[in-house]
């Protein structure tokens, strides 16, 4: 059996304040064309499906185009909701959906009631663990300690260990979580699953089942061979320009898992992270590749240049963000600013405001002069009131 692992569609988030509807809509067509090429008899979505809990029209009938296309492929679809999704809205209507054969698991009622997809050595059992808040499902189960994602994954992994037992044959689990050993992996758009911080949850809570297909991490990462993260189909985030995008393949045979295949994604628009001055950043050849690139721009310049972003666009399109990091920091001492004023003139503490703002450097010949017959100036009126 071939699986498809996938997660994090995040569909309708933006980038810098940019949609990804469109972008997002043919990376997830070359997903299908991948489905449709090596065979794929399940495709697995682990989580983060909506990047918000209130999607709008337009990812509702992204969704709706990517779904019908993997689905005419042939293949089963397996999809959980995860923290960024509303439960009820992603699966509204699942029932229908699972006629149809796409199955969306959203709640703890199913946590030991699998989707069975048979192949020539016989049944795989799919089991759904949903991102699930403890704080609203523990009175349900008052026997359970559910204090943290740790109690509640656990607490799911025991229910289909025993289901598992009990029907025989070989398992997969999808589940949306942080687990741990995977901190190098995460970036900064990963929203903490718990309002005090990340809530890890044990790696080894996944192990005993054949395959643990993982969302909620935007980067691939490997925790053993049997649990994996496959990633977000997407760079969400500069943080994740070196990061590739793809899909795992799964294979399983007869003794459980097989082979295990990362296949790439295509990447509408690659993500830059250029540093240097604002100069050289505008005429060196060596950011020419980098021209039709989403850019970040760290400017190292020692004074923060005037309307540099505009300068930037003109050269690199879509620049999306841009930072001053000087390359010299200046040393201002111990002493207080109201110290180092103390007892000099009007001009000279201009002059040391300058210095201190901009990064050492004082005022120009040109901008004394000008302060100098400002001073002056004001002076005068002063003295003629």
């Amino acid at each position: 059996m071939r699986i498809l692992h996938t997660s994090d569609w995040h569909i309708g988030r933006s980038f810098h304040g940019h949609q990804t509807l469109d972008a997002l809509d043919g990376v997830l067509e070359a997903l299908t064309a991948i489905v449709r090429e090596r065979e794929i008899d399940v495709v697995i979505v682990a989580g983060d499906v909506f990047d918000s809990a209130t999607p709008s029209a337009d990812a509702y009938r992204l969704l709706t185009r990517a779904l019908t296309r993997l689905r005419e492929t042939g293949a089963v679809i397996v999809v959980t909701s995860g923290n960024h999704d509303s439960a009820a809205r992603l699966g509204f209507q699942s029932e229908f959906a699972r006629l149809a054969g796409i199955h969306v698991f959203t709640s703890d009622e199913t946590l030991d009631v699998p989707i069975t997809v048979n192949d020539d050595d016989g049944p795989v059992h799919f089991y759904g663990i949903p991102y699930l808040e403890p704080a609203l499902i523990r009175h349900r189960y008052p026997g359970e300690t559910l204090r943290t994602q740790a109690d509640v994954v656990s607490f799911a992994m025991r229910r289909v260990h025993a289901d598992a037992a009990e029907r025989g044959g070989r398992s997969v689990v999808v589940s949306h979580c942080f687990a741990q050993g995977v901190a190098d992996a995460a970036s900064d758009v990963e929203r903490d699953i718990t309002s005090g911080g990340i809530d890890l949850v044990p790696a080894s809570v996944f192990e005993g089942v054949d395959y643990a297909a993982l969302g909620h991490i935007h980067g691939r990462a490997t925790l053993t061979d049997s649990i994996r993260y496959s990633g977000a189909p997407l760079h969400y985030s500069f943080s994740e320009a070196r990061k590739p995008r793809g899909v795992w393949l799964v294979e399983l045979d007869t003794m459980g898992l097989r082979e295990v295949e990362w296949v790439d994604l295509p990447i509408p628009r690659r993500l830059s992270i250029l540093t240097g001055t604002l100069d050289e950043l505008l005429t060196d050849d060596a950011y020419t590749d980098a021209e039709d690139d989403w850019v970040s721009a760290v400017l190292t310049d020692t004074v923060r240049p005037l309307d540099a972003m505009r300068k930037l666009q003109r050269r690199f399109p879509h620049c999306a963000t841009m930072v001053h990091e000087p390359s010299v920091v200046a040393d201002h001492g111990t002493r207080t600013y109201a110290q180092r004023v103390q007892g000099k003139s009007d001009v000279d503490v201009i002059d040391e405001f300058l210095t201190y703002v901009r990064n050492g450097q004082g005022a120009t010949a040109a901008e004394s002069e000008i302060i100098r017959e400002a001073v002056a100036e004001v002076r005068s009126v002063e003295t003629s009131a």
